[in-house]
């Protein structure tokens, strides 16, 4: 009887621990679209605006910061929990509601795709000059890391953008937080004579819009992790379940989060009061960019640091010039109701004609890395609440399971992530256009 019973234990034991390394793995291969965001959101908001917020106005704009994570929480929340609750894309819940939702979508991202695209893939040419290359210019530069970005998708589709994302991810964690240790026993002292300017007036106004449009990300990429989750499903075979979509997406968003507030001290600790400004043009602001790190960890690590933030910012343009191509083809199938067979002969298309654009408008446009940087955020936010609507309106549709809906805290988050953006919005347009 007693060998019996341990016999029975033991089978008992055995299958809960399979059943435990089945869940691990079953996890490990739901996670990649939530990364795949902070990915995207880190190279443009966390690298631009954080460290310009921290370095030009210290520590005031870290409650905005947060803010501006918390608010924008629920929308990006959404992208996933609808597919994985309903097995069908965030841009699928927008045709439910009218197709011309969809066409809402399409025409706000085909103007801020192309300006977003071009924005991050400058900054990715600028940190690329750093290497010595002096004999070619930024914007030239700057088309030869689309045309790349182009040629990789093509080839190497989701699989490569996934592979990338994490490695990236770990990289630049470990290099900021140590950046950030290193800084703090080292903060350079304050000029008796420095004054500390006041974010909170008109004329920084803009500055203030353009930090909140890309904190974390813009509200589009909330689309792009709903089907990056079918492409991750497609390479792995496993059809993530809510609860393992919503761990990946709440790995990306804090590592997001933490790295915005990390990025900030670092402005903060190294320029803040010394009486240094970023440079407007794209080699200048490059190299400030970099020597925040250097200026801590020490001037061994500029070869090291320079590679980092380069591929940081390559890896962005190279999600970014991934995901609106996908969001594009995702609307134009859904529009003209086409075989998911066609999918990716679509997103190839929109992957050529979005670099075609993108280099456009770096080539002729584009005489300031931080104008156009600017331009694409302030953009993102006035959009911004059109879209956190249609997305709040998804999640409550009828065809989502009751229990995965919004319950009262995501409903009053919401509510309230909407009307700031309107009011905020509002406000940027009449300063703009009308006073």
């Amino acid at each position: 009887m007693s060998n019996m019973a341990h016999k029975t234990s033991w089978e008992t034991n055995e299958k809960k621990r399979e059943g435990f390394l089945a869940s691990r793995s079953n996890l490990w291969k739901a996670l990649g679209p939530g990364i795949l965001v902070a990915c995207a959101a880190i190279g443009g908001s966390h690298l631009v605006w954080s460290t310009r917020a921290g370095a030009e106005f210290g520590w005031s704009l870290l409650w905005l910061v947060l803010l501006a994570n918390l608010l924008k929480f629920p929308f990006f929340f959404f992208g996933q929990r609808y597919a994985a609750a309903t097995g069908e894309s965030l841009l699928a819940g927008y045709k439910r509601l009218g197709i011309a939702y969809v066409w809402v979508f399409l025409t706000i991202n085909i103007l801020t795709g192309t300006i977003n695209i071009a924005g991050v893939s400058m900054l990715s040419g600028a940190l690329l000059s750093g290497y010595g290359i002096t004999a070619i210019s930024v914007p030239h530069l700057t088309v030869g890391v689309l045309i790349t970005c182009g040629g990789l998708l093509l080839v190497g589709h989701y699989k490569l953008l996934d592979s990338l994302a994490k490695i990236i991810i770990t990289v630049l964690g470990i290099s900021t937080i140590l950046a950030v240790v290193l800084a703090l026993p080292n903060q350079p002292e304050i000029a008796a004579e420095f004054v500390a300017p006041s974010p909170y007036q008109w004329a920084s106004f803009a500055f203030i819009i353009s930090l909140l449009g890309w904190m974390p990300a813009p509200i589009d990429l909330s689309v792009w992790s709903s089907l990056w989750m079918f492409s991750r499903e497609k390479q792995t075979g496993h059809v993530a379940t809510v609860k393992e979509s919503t761990i990946d997406f709440y790995i990306g968003y804090l590592a997001a989060v933490v790295l915005a507030v990390l990025f900030v001290a670092l402005g903060v600790l190294v320029m803040y009061g010394s009486g240094e400004s970023f440079a407007a043009g794209g080699v200048g602001f490059a190299n400030q960019l970099v020597s925040l790190y250097t200026a801590s960890i020490g001037e061994w690590s500029h070869l090291l640091i320079l590679s980092a933030a380069f591929i940081t910012m390559f890896s962005t343009s190279l999600t970014c010039l991934d995901g609106y191509p996908r969001s594009f083809a995702a609307c134009s199938s859904l529009i003209k109701d086409l075989p998911p067979e066609k999918f990716q002969r679509i997103q190839n298309f929109w992957i050529i004609l979005s670099t075609i654009l993108a280099s456009l408008v770096v080539l002729l446009f584009a005489k300031s890395l931080l104008q156009l940087l600017s331009f694409a955020a302030i953009v993102s936010f006035i959009t911004s609440p059109v879209l956190a609507y249609i997305n709040y309106r998804v999640m409550s549709g009828e065809n989502v399971p009751k229990e995965f809906r919004p319950g009262i805290l995501l409903k009053l988050l919401s509510w309230a992530g909407i009307a700031f953006f309107t009011v905020m919005s509002l406000a940027y347009l009449y300063i703009s256009f009308v006073s």
